[in-house]
C-alpha cells in the first residue's frame, strides 16, 4: 500500500469531521457530561478519558478494516486479480463520491448504508448500556470498542476502500489513518462541544469537506482506470 493511501484515509477522516460531529456528537457529549465532576474539573483527566474512547473506537476501526481487507484478497484470489481489483476499486471510489456529495448535503443516499448497520447496533447498544456510567479509564476503552460499531456512512464508505486494499494488514492500516484522521475532531468535542457543533452546520464547511472528498474518490476511479490502459 502506498503511503499517500495512508494519507488520503487520515485526511478524509479529517474532512469527515462534520459529519463524525452530527454523528456522535450527542455520544461525546453524553460521555463527558457523564464523567464525575472531579473527573470534569481538570482537564487533563477528562482528556485521557476522551483519549481512552477513541482509541477504543478506532480500535474496532482497524480490527473492521482487517476482517474486509482479508475478504477482499480472498476474492480477488477467486478471480482474475486484476479484473477483481479494478471492479474493488471503482466501488471504493464510486462510495467516496456518494460520500462526498452526502457530506456536502447535495445527496443523502448514504444513509441507507447507516440504516443496514442498524440490526447490528441493536444488538450492541445494551453492551454499551451496561458500560455506563463510566468511571475508569479501561471501562472508557472497552465502551469505545463497542462505540467504534455505531452505524455510520462515513465509516462504512472507508470500509468499502479497505475491501479493496488488497490484505488484512493493509485494510487495518488503513481504517486505523482514516480513525486517527478524525481523532482531532472528535477529541476537542468533549472539549468545544457547541464551538464544533456550529462549525459542523456551516454549510460551506460541509460543502468545501464533501468536495475534497469527492476528490478522494475520482482518484480512486482514476487509479481503477488507469491500471487497465
Amino acid at each position: 500500500m502506498e503511503w499517500t493511501q495512508l494519507v488520503s484515509a487520515a485526511l478524509v477522516g479529517l474532512l469527515g469531521g462534520v459529519h463524525c460531529l452530527g454523528m456522535c456528537g450527542g455520544v461525546v457529549g453524553a460521555l463527558t457530561f457523564g464523567l464525575p465532576t472531579t473527573v470534569q474539573r481538570q482537564w487533563w483527566r477528562m482528556m485521557s478519558y476522551q483519549l481512552a474512547y477513541n482509541l477504543g473506537r478506532i480500535t474496532s476501526y482497524a480490527l473492521a478494516g482487517a476482517l474486509l481487507g482479508f475478504l477482499g484478497s480472498q476474492l480477488v484470489s477467486l478471480a482474475a486479480f486484476l479484473p477483481m481489483q479494478q471492479a474493488l476499486q471503482v466501488v471504493a471510489g464510486v462510495f467516496m463520491v456518494a460520500l462526498g456529495l452526502y457530506l456536502a448535503g447535495i445527496w443523502t443516499g448514504v444513509v441507507a448504508i447507516e440504516q443496514l448497520g442498524g440490526r447490528l447496533w441493536a444488538r450492541l447498544q445494551p453492551w454499551a448500556q451496561k458500560l455506563t456510567p463510566v468511571r475508569s479509564l479501561p471501562q472508557a476503552y472497552v465502551y469505545g470498542l463497542v462505540w467504534g460499531w455505531l452505524p455510520c456512512g462515513l465509516v462504512y464508505s472507508m470500509l468499502i476502500w479497505a475491501l479493496a486494499a488488497g490484505s488484512a494488514l493493509q485494510g487495518a492500516a488503513l481504517m486505523l489513518a482514516f480513525g486517527l484522521g478524525t481523532l482531532p475532531n472528535l477529541m476537542l468535542m468533549g472539549v468545544f462541544a457547541f464551538f464544533f457543533t456550529r462549525l459542523a452546520r456551516n454549510v460551506w464547511v460541509r460543502r468545501t469537506a464533501g468536495g475534497l472528498v469527492m476528490l478522494f474518490g475520482f482518484y480512486q476511479l482514476y487509479l481503477a482506470w488507469h491500471v487497465s490502459v
